[in-house]
Formats: C-alpha cells, structure tokens, sequence
C-alpha cells in the first residue's frame, strides 16, 4: 500500500522551503506578503507534476484535487504561511506530507473517492490578527464586513492588501462550496508542546481544539511627564494594564487552561512620560466552555476591580471568539489505529493551539488531526525543530490514515 510513499521526499521539501523562505531569523511566510506568494508558487510547481486540478477559491485558499470514481472527496489540509521569524515545520508540514500522501494516491491511478489537498490562507494571523482567516471566511466562521476593514501596523486595510492577492472579501463565502463533497478532513501538525516529547512518542492523535476568548483591552489613564509628577497622583495605563496581565494568568487555574498577552503597546512610548493609553490583546483557552467563560468572567472582574484602583478606564472589544471543538469520535479510533500501526505506541490530547481543522469541525464535517512531537515543545521559532525520524513516521502515519478512511468512505462506513 505504501510502495510509493517516500516520506524522507517529504522531508527534503520542507527543508527546501525553510532554505527558499527563510533566514537567520527563522521562516518569513507570513500571508499575503511576497514571501508568501513565493511560497505559494514554489508549492504549485511541485502540485503541477501530478494528475491533479490545482487553483485558488474565492478566498485565497490552494486547492489541489485528485478526481476519484466518487464525486465524494477526503480533505488533507494545513497552511504554508508562518510568524515572523516562524518555525520551519509550523503549518508547513501538513501542507507537504499531504502532498506526498497525494503522489502516493496518485501513482497508483485513480482512487475510489476524490483526494483533495488544501493550503488555507492566513492560519496564524500574524499580520492582521485574524487566526483561521481563509478557512474562517470559507467556512463562515468569519464575516468579510466585520474583517474588511482590519488594519496592519502599517495602516494597510485587510481587504486592500487580499485584493493585492486576487481576493475579493466580499466574495469569499462563496469558497464555502469547496467542502460541499468532502466526507473527512484529515490535519497533521507539529504538537507545539512538549507532551508527546515527555511520553517519548513521536506521533498522537488530536480529540479537540480549546476553545478561544480574545480580545483587546484599552486602558485610558492619564499621561503626564514622568519626571515631575508625584507617585501617588498618577493614574499609568501601563501600571494597570500589567495588574490586568497577571490577573490573566492567575485565571488559568488547571492544566487545560491556557492564557496569553503577547501585544501590549503604551502610548505615547517616550521614557520620560507616564503612559495615558495602553492596548493588550487577552487570549484565554479551554477544553471546557464553562471554564472557558469563567476564566474570562474573572479577568473582567479583575479589571473593574484594577480600573477603580488605578484611577483609570478600560475598555473591552472581541476580536475572535470560537468554541471547544471536539473532533469525529470515528476518526479518533482510526487515527489511533494508525498510529499504532505505524508507530511504537500513541496519545490522545486535545490542542490548545488553533488549527483549521477547528473551523472546518464546525460544519460538521468528520475530522481529526495527528500531532508529531516537537523538540522542546518550542515553536513559532527560529529553533522549532522535530527529528527526522518522527516527521517520517508522521508522513507514514497520514498516508496510513488516509487510506484508511478513503476505504471506509468508499464502502459507506464514513
């Protein structure tokens, strides 16, 4: 069955696009840049060696699909795009061992059902701050008003900058009938924690993505010169912003939960004045939505309660919300399966991380995802990294998935 799979192909190709675009600061693609784009092209020059129909939906997304004796299709998927100074695996793996599992289908002839690979657009959001961006906006996870006009550090609107690409937000729900024929979807992803490391595994199988709160916090005080003004006069935004900061990480109460404030800017930013504005980006995850909301229910009353003290104003905005997905209970059991067969033993863990899997769970479609074991747990780094012979077994493990369920989609089981 696996005659024609050559994991270590898989290898080389993500080391040949960590060398294509990267530097001594790790990996550049971040989307809808031209380092992106070169990645993309990179990517459809490997596609276009295959018997396999290749272009862009209505937002941005890359798919590449191996017509089948059924017009129902499985679904491999990830993204290319990465962080600034991102990791060489983060997201790109998926995309290329769902590419060697397409050449393994491929060479075989035509399969029983239709073999689709996805390249979603702007999973990380790093540069507008909307995680899942073409798989939400395909989906429908996303409204294109209330994104269009998002804005970059450098003032560029979210649909200006798509339109440089060729997308046109307002019509990218229509991507939405892409996924119309798919029966599965199958993800692999490095785990970007160290579980799988501490078990000595290379491989586990995802049962869910957290759930998600985040949100922006302005924090209006008073700015003054820094140098003249008594202590206990002031009211710093930056002072308080930092309380409301340990307040979040004091909410995360079990080891599920997970919470985050990696963006806080202070306004004006000069050493000699005190702060009068101060902006963070809140990000709380769990498993469970009760605990979910009651962390997000304690940073809130933190905040009031920080607010008063401090002699300031704070203001609460969504940016993203999205709730726990469980994945198939179906394809948990085959994904294990796989594991297990293709490896000395496995895990099931849920993923504090987003994944496009998550917004393509919610239609209802089937859907699982398999971790690899990530050296250290680090990513979104120069120094992210997985040993070779766990991308390997990642790569077998997929195409033995992937078998798998075409064969039971085939026979009705699915």
């Amino acid at each position: 069955m696996a005659a024609d799979l050559d994991p270590r192909r898989a290898v080389a190709d993500l080391r040949a696009l960590r060398e294509l675009t990267g530097d001594e600061r790790g990996a550049q693609r971040v989307a809808w840049t031209a380092t992106w784009a070169q990645a993309r092209a990179w990517l459809s020059e490997r596609l276009a060696e295959l018997p396999v129909e290749v272009d862009v939906d209505e937002a941005g997304n890359l798919w590449a699909r191996l017509a089948g004796a059924s017009q129902s299709t499985v679904v491999l998927g990830s993204h290319v795009d990465s962080v600034p100074d991102g990791g060489w695996l983060d997201g790109a793996l998926g995309v290329l061992a769902g590419l060697e599992v397409l050449r393994a289908f491929a060479a075989r002839g035509e399969p029983p059902v239709g073999l689709v690979l996805v390249d979603w657009a702007d999973e990380e959001g790093a540069r507008f701050g909307r995680s899942l961006l073409g798989s939400g906006l395909a989906t429908g996870a996303l409204d294109p008003a209330a994104v269009a006009d998002d804005t970059d550090r450098d003032g560029v609107r979210l649909a200006d900058a798509l339109a440089e690409h060729g997308v046109t937000v307002e019509r990218a729900p229509a991507a939405r009938a892409r996924l119309d024929a798919a029966a599965a979807y199958l993800e692999l992803h490095i785990e970007q924690g160290p579980v799988l490391e501490r078990l000595g595994l290379p491989v586990g199988v995802v049962t869910g993505t957290a759930g998600v709160e985040r949100h922006r916090l302005r924090v209006r005080g008073q700015a003054v010169q820094g140098g003249a003004f008594p202590m206990d006069a002031r009211h710093d935004a930056l002072v308080a912003a930092a309380r409301v900061v340990l307040a979040v990480r004091a909410a995360a109460t079990d080891e599920r939960s997970r919470a985050t404030v990696g963006d806080v800017r202070a306004h004006p930013g000069i050493p000699t004045a005190v702060p009068g504005e101060c902006e963070l980006v809140i990000d709380q995850r769990h498993p469970d939505a009760a605990e979910l909301a009651r962390m997000l229910d304690a940073v809130r009353a933190a905040a009031d309660r920080i607010a008063a003290e401090e002699g300031v104003e704070v203001e609460w905005e969504r940016t993203w919300h999205i709730e726990p997905r469980p994945f198939d209970a179906r394809l948990i059991e085959v994904a294990d399966a796989a594991a297990r067969a293709e490896t000395e033993g496995c895990e099931r863990l849920f993923s504090g991380a987003l994944h496009d899997a998550a917004a393509v769970a919610a239609l209802g479609i089937p859907t699982v995802m398999l971790f690899v074991q990530s050296t250290a747990g680090i990513s979104h780094h120069r120094d992210e990294d997985t040993p070779t012979e766990h991308l390997e077994a990642a790569v077998r493990t997929l195409h033995r998935l992937t078998a798998d369920v075409v064969a039971r989609v085939a026979d009705g089981a699915l």
